[in-house]
């Protein structure tokens, strides 16, 4: 898949029914992840990173891939599958391989790291850099001192180097802040008893996506994800492809035990964390107005 088939995929506009599905609850570690969202993933919807990953080599799938899981070194592809959660395990091996052919890891996270502080910097403007230096390093000191236990990918991505532009501190600190939460909602859903297809299917549902239309962009297999909708159905979480109300009980004591998983880190924030959510979650808007995010807010909240 290149940039453009990403662009035709996630950029569509979303029904209007949208609207009217409900939000997760705005806890204060909710709100931080969704102010969040769209500048952590900078290096994935960035037009200027794909075009520098594209003269490399990588399409978008490969870029996403080897990209977000460089920090882990040297890896087999079963820990990349298994750090990713809701991939097909077979599609991470061929992209992790053939992104590793293209780029050696280290080059691929310096390439990375400059084209996404760069292009943040362009959304933002120069005139933004104060505040947003001022804002990367209240995230920094907050991430800096969290107990990385069962945090592979989020402790794979603070052994990196800090950067030295401010934009790209931002985009740094800012995923940091998503893979700490990633990890945590992964342990939550294996606590919950779910698989990889059956966490990917109850998230899209929980956001009032119809079944297989976010799921189905984690490659599984027909059979595997009609197995996973049969056992959701047979457990009583999902019924004529919406979600039930015993579903939406076991999806929110997920979500609630993955806001439990980030109580460190707000309590590190401290009364910091209203005004940072509050001031990046504009520089977010930004982002997606400049078509550097899908606009989507089912997207933005997913995960």
């Amino acid at each position: 898949m290149d940039y453009a088939a990403a662009l035709d995929t996630f950029f569509t506009e979303p029904p209007d029914s949208t609207a009217a599905v409900a939000a997760p609850s705005p806890t204060p570690a909710r709100v931080l992840r969704d102010a969040l969202e769209p500048v952590a993933m900078h290096g994935v919807w960035s037009e200027r990173v794909n075009r520098a990953l594209a003269a490399r080599g990588h399409d978008f799938l490969t870029g996403y891939v080897t990209g977000r899981a460089a920090p882990l070194g040297e890896v087999p592809s079963s820990v990349v599958a298994a750090t990713f959660a809701v991939f097909e395990p077979n599609v991470v091996d061929a992209l992790w391989t053939a992104g590793r052919a293209l780029v050696p890891l280290p080059e691929l996270i310096a390439l990375r790291d400059a084209e996404a502080a760069a292009s943040l910097r362009a959304v933002l403007g120069d005139a933004a850099e104060p505040e947003v230096a001022r804002v990367a390093g209240i995230l920094e000191d907050a991430v800096a001192g969290l107990d990385g236990t069962g945090r592979v990918l989020f402790s794979a991505l603070r052994s990196q180097p800090r950067l030295p532009d401010a934009f790209g501190r931002l985009w740094r600190a800012a995923d940091l802040v998503r893979e700490h939460r990633g990890d945590g909602h992964v342990a939550a859903c294996i606590a919950a008893g779910l698989d990889p297809v059956r966490m990917g299917v109850l998230m899209e549902v929980w956001l009032g996506y119809p079944v297989g239309e976010y799921s189905g962009t984690r490659a599984w297999p027909d059979e595997a994800a009609a197995a996973g909708v049969a056992r959701l159905e047979a457990d009583g979480l999902i019924a004529d492809g919406a979600i039930t109300e015993r579903g939406r009980a076991v999806r929110d004591a997920i979500e609630a035990a993955t806001d439990a998983s980030q109580e460190a880190l707000v309590a590190a924030l401290g009364a910091d964390l209203e005004p940072v959510a509050a001031v990046v979650a504009g520089w977010s808007e930004q982002c997606v107005q400049a078509r550097q995010f899908p606009p989507d807010p089912r997207k933005r909240a997913a995960g």
